[in-house]
């Protein structure tokens, strides 16, 4: 028996939760996730969200941040509307429990990030994303017009186009994890909301779950991809065998921490004038080099000249993850590596969540609006999460009415066919390995075209082995997710080899240079090769 609801919504970070309460007030919602409470990239979030608070800032000292961060690929009337929404985004979450730190007088604490000229950052310490993903589970999870499913993950996107009808998405096949059965959702509106694609890459600091269900399922049914070579990473992630995610601030290296090799040697005075204290994209791609150029798994981050005290006061989180990992920073330099961050490309979104195929909406990172273009302004994804699943959720309940006049349609339920029980789990680990690997090593901070058609051939071999085993067992989550990363992962490589230049977080040492007549929006769509389209 198919589940049928209002809204089906993949995915429960701040996007989703957001589109859930919204739509809630007027149909019926039903929430898939595959996530633990703790599993979502909102509440990995350490930052804050950006919104104008201050008289002295400005919505236009916003934008152009904004525009001056997105070397040129931002889509201006986006940028526009979700800096002039904020404001009231950020009085929303107040509603709905999020609390915020204030100042003695009782505004609002104003803290200041990378790219931003005027103090616009509000945040709940560093865990802001933590507390928007409490209040806002909280208010959905009272809510009676919200039917949750956990443990629960997307398979593929129901198109009626499959069975001889239109091309309209009309809901998803998902998987009851702990069952092990594959159930028909149908819906008058599919919404994903599924966040990013992190774990493409071999060291990340997205959970688990962030493995571009969304991207992949989508791009398979037929919408359109933007931008997928614009991947953002992070200088400095810790370096453990049991340490997965954890960020190593950037603030060590504000307060004189030194990057150097495993021998001692400082190397960012090499690379920049401003040495440690490069930009976070400066800073990434010299560690890559150092590493590829030694043959290293890592460097280290050096804090030990400055007072124990000090370290111990300025950092007590970073000082008592780092101690749990046998790590004492005050003493030892800190092995670090840089880490996929966040996706800034996605799937092809208007300015109301509605992607290219009919039926389908998109909304969070892995939309592609045209908020970051081509690098991520610091606290602006939160932002878009917030106001593109308000902007979602209006459009779609103003016409709830003309949705329901049309009934749901019948589709044939999942397949099971001649099917088998994983009798080799080893593929699936091995390919997950080798992919994400092959992503980091040829498809990272730094590319080149050889380095990407040698991707591109180790893939097409790894993804054949992905579909015969795919299509001959059961489906797993682990299963699934390494089919989603493959896709996600020829994607990237489609997108970044079309792009002859080096731009915002795309860097080829084959085409060091930007070039003004490319500053063009990557669109890909499945059996079509990339090209270049003029940010609308």
């Amino acid at each position: 028996m198919a589940v049928s609801t209002d809204f089906l919504v993949l995915g429960t970070g701040v996007a989703g939760l957001t589109f859930a309460l919204r739509a809630a007030q007027r149909g019926e919602v039903c929430l898939v996730t595959k996530r633990r409470d703790e599993d979502a990239n909102t509440t990995w979030a350490q930052g804050g969200i950006s919104a104008v608070q201050a008289p002295e800032d400005s919505f236009e000292s916003h934008i152009q941040d904004t525009l001056v961060a997105g070397a040129g690929l931002c889509h201006e009337v986006v940028v526009e509307l979700c800096v002039k929404e904020a404001p009231a985004a950020l009085d929303w979450l107040v509603t709905q429990g999020a609390s915020f730190d204030r100042r003695a007088d009782g505004e609002l604490d104003l803290t200041r990030e990378g790219g931003h000229s005027m103090r616009r950052v509000v945040h709940t310490a560093d865990a802001t994303g933590r507390e928007i993903e409490r209040a806002l589970l909280e208010a959905c999870r009272a809510h009676p017009n919200i039917r949750w499913f956990e443990w629960h993950m997307g398979v593929d996107l129901i198109t009626l186009s499959k069975f001889g009808g239109p091309d309209r998405c009309v809901g998803a096949y998902v998987l009851d994890e702990r069952r092990g059965v594959v159930e028909t959702f149908l819906a008058r509106a599919t919404v994903l909301a599924t966040g990013g694609a992190g774990k493409v890459y071999l060291y990340t600091t997205n959970p688990d779950v962030a493995t571009g269900d969304g991207v992949a399922m989508a791009y398979r049914a037929g919408a359109e991809v933007t931008n997928l070579e614009f991947y953002q990473f992070h200088p400095t992630c810790l370096f453990h065998p049991q340490a997965k995610n954890f960020l190593v601030s950037e603030a060590l290296r504000g307060e004189g921490a030194v990057l150097r090799l495993d021998d001692g040697t400082p190397f960012m005075e090499r690379h920049h004038p401003l040495r440690d204290l490069a930009p976070r994209d400066v800073v990434a791609r010299a560690i890559d080099y150092e590493m590829k150029r030694t043959g290293s798994d890592h460097v280290l981050l050096d804090i030990t000249h400055q007072p124990a005290s000090f370290v111990k006061e300025r950092f007590p989180t970073i000082h008592a993850a780092c101690l749990r990992f046998g790590i004492d920073l005050t003493t030892t330099p800190i092995p670090v590596v840089p880490a996929a961050h966040y996706m800034c490309g996605g799937v092809t979104s208007d300015l109301r969540g509605r992607s290219t195929l009919p039926g389908l909406w998109v909304i969070g990172e892995v939309a592609g609006t045209g908020l970051h273009g081509a690098n991520r302004l610091a606290s602006n994804s939160l932002l878009e999460g917030v106001v593109f699943g308000q902007r979602a959720a209006e459009r779609l309940t103003e016409q709830l009415g003309e949705l329901r006049a049309t009934p749901l349609p019948s589709v044939p339920d999942w397949q099971v066919g001649t099917a088998a029980p994983s009798d080799e789990a080893v593929v699936v680990s091995q390919g997950w390995d080798e992919l994400r690997r092959m992503m980091w090593n040829y498809v990272g901070i730094v590319r080149s075209d050889t380095r990407l058609r040698r991707a591109r051939r180790r893939l097409a071999v790894l993804e054949e082995e992905i579909r015969d085993y795919y299509w001959k067992h059961l489906v797993t989550r682990d299963l699934l997710e390494l089919r989603n990363i493959a896709t996600v992962a020829e994607l990237i490589i489609a997108c970044a080899a079309s792009r002859k230049e080096s731009r915002g977080l795309h860097y080829t040492v084959d085409y060091p240079e930007t070039s003004p007549s490319l500053a063009r929006d990557t669109v890909l769509k499945r059996g079509v090769s990339p090209t270049l389209r003029s940010p609308e």
